[in-house]
């Protein structure tokens, strides 16, 4: 089973960007690199699938200021940029994809996931929100490339915290790049071989 993960270039001043580091460090998987641009990191997306043709496809995404890693949920139709991408685009109230659905939820079991990254040592949570900046937009375009062209694909999105190195200067959590992409091992195998989900507890209160 060809399971395809992406991770995102550096951006807002950093120069690496944690989700690509790791996924870069999963064996037997293939592992691109997308834009933090809106639009060009879909397109990018959608040649990667192309050419690769996937039956698993998560994106990974870094989300500094969490402390472990989290599986989203749901992506919702919105890009709303609190500061510009790359190219210097900054949407604001905008949809993913004009006349889509309002969100769509990932097709991965997603606590199992979670299960499995904390069975080697990981801490793991469900997240119910992958913001509304370039991640989020990566992840409402590829669930609505499953709904809508590629049925077969199981797919969602990982956020992971800052590496060590981004922290130095600042108060925020971290954790190192080897051990997500232990924590991402687990969650392609847990993917790739439930058919279901585990009914364990998952929510939230806000």
């Amino acid at each position: 089973m060809t399971v395809l993960l992406t991770g995102f270039e550096p951006f807002d001043g950093d120069t690496v960007n944690p989700s690509w580091e790791a996924v870069s460090l999963v064996p037997g998987v293939r592992a691109v690199q997308v834009p933090c641009v809106f639009g060009a990191a879909v397109e990018r997306l959608r040649e990667a699938v192309a050419e690769h043709d996937p039956r698993v496809v998560v994106c990974v995404g870094q989300a500094g200021g969490r402390a472990d890693v989290t599986v989203e949920r749901v992506a919702v139709n919105l890009d709303d940029a609190r500061i510009p991408d790359n190219a210097g685009r900054q949407p604001i109230d905008e949809p993913v994809v004009r006349g889509g659905p309002a969100a769509y939820f990932a097709t991965l079991p997603v606590k199992a996931c979670v299960a499995a990254a904390r069975a080697v040592g990981v801490p793991a949570s469900v997240s119910q929100s992958a913001g509304t900046f370039v991640c989020n937009h990566l992840f409402y375009g590829l669930m609505h490339l499953i709904a809508t062209e590629r049925p077969d694909i199981r797919g969602g999105f990982v956020h992971v915290p800052f590496a060590p190195g981004q922290v130095a200067d600042r108060a925020a959590p971290s954790m190192p790049p080897a051990l997500v992409a232990e924590a991402l091992a687990a969650i392609v195998t847990a993917a790739s071989s439930m058919e279901g989900d585990l009914r364990l507890v998952g929510g939230s209160l806000h």
